[in-house]
């Protein structure tokens, strides 16, 4: 068996988006995953020490988490079944049947799916596959930092690393990564759409904050309620973490720039990440005095996604532009 199901993506500057910031902008290109996305990392990990040998995983997703179990159950010959909200993309569920995964959909938010994936792991003794909201899918997700500080090498440090953030994995598997490397003070954007910023409300609350509902488009980005490690994280202080907010629409013109200048078409929820260089938050946070001037190059994980096509954006474009 390998010892991970992950690649080592590419990080690539993009001059484009260098120019628009007046410093070295690197894309960590984590949408070239087996999967689509980053989630590979921890959840290839997750059923590497957890689900090999047992009856099969079970994994609520809104796509990219259902996406990358699917994928290592596969190459774990485990049966994985997949636990849907109905507003999951059609193209979701035909590319986690395509992996051979039994997929079920269930409520209208994640949430709602989550709560039947964990009554099935326990009724028929399956292993549940949490999207976020684990330590050793943190471990797995901190192996991207890992590869940008051996790509970038050691003399040259990110003057910050912007993430998206749904249910915070990534964003605690980035802050372990920088602290295992060293980074501890390279600070963390960390970026959300307005209508799926449980994060954001929670920092502003200083406790948990559960939305009541996820109103924005972006719903790889909807948990109604961010995971307790990534909440702790940002009070801490280990690793300085910046909660920024962008419109659907500003997520949406940073996919559809992405996709003219980069050649590469990504979810609206990655476009979050993205929208922190294309609508000025970074030049923002400079004048504020959050972000230094100069700036160091910045990393951004470009977190993939399987729930997209030509169509799925056509679609997105209609309904946010009426």
């Amino acid at each position: 068996m390998a010892d991970h199901f992950h690649i080592n993506t590419p990080l690539l500057e993009s001059m484009a988006m260098s120019n628009r910031v007046g410093t070295s902008v690197f894309l960590k290109m984590e949408n070239m995953q087996p999967s689509g996305s980053f989630k590979i990392r921890g959840i290839g990990h997750f059923c590497q020490q957890l689900a090999s040998g047992s009856k099969g995983v079970v994994c609520s997703s809104g796509g990219n988490a259902g996406m990358a179990a699917a994928y290592t159950a596969r190459k774990l010959n485990l049966q994985a079944t997949i636990v849907l909200p109905s507003s999951s993309p059609t193209l979701v569920v035909q590319r986690l049947k395509d992996q051979g995964a039994s997929v079920r959909v269930v409520g209208r938010v994640w949430d709602d799916a989550n709560a039947e994936a964990l009554r099935l792991a326990e009724a028929e003794q399956l292993v549940h596959v949490p999207p976020f909201d684990h330590p050793l899918l943190w471990e797995g997700h901190s192996s991207v930092i890992n590869e940008v500080w051996l790509s970038l090498g050691p003399a040259l440090k990110p003057g910050a690393v912007l993430v998206s953030v749904g249910g915070g994995g990534l964003l605690c598997g980035v802050v372990q990564g920088l602290k295992k490397v060293g980074w501890a003070d390279v600070p963390v954007v960390a970026m959300e759409t307005i209508g799926a910023d449980s994060f954001n409300a929670s920092v502003k609350a200083g406790q948990l904050v559960t939305l009541d509902d996820i109103t924005s488009e972006a719903k790889c980005l909807g948990a109604k309620t961010v995971c307790q490690q990534a909440f702790d994280l940002s009070q801490s202080g280990e690793v300085k973490i910046i909660s920024e907010l962008v419109t659907d629409l500003q997520a949406l013109h940073a996919v559809e720039t992405f996709l003219e200048e980069e050649r590469v078409l990504v979810e609206l929820s990655c476009g979050a990440a993205l929208a922190a260089v294309y609508s000025g938050i970074i030049l923002r946070l400079q004048q504020e005095g959050r972000l230094s001037t100069p700036l160091g190059p910045l990393v951004v994980i470009v977190c993939g996604g399987s729930s997209v096509n030509m169509e799925e954006l056509t679609q997105l474009k209609l309904k946010l532009q009426k």
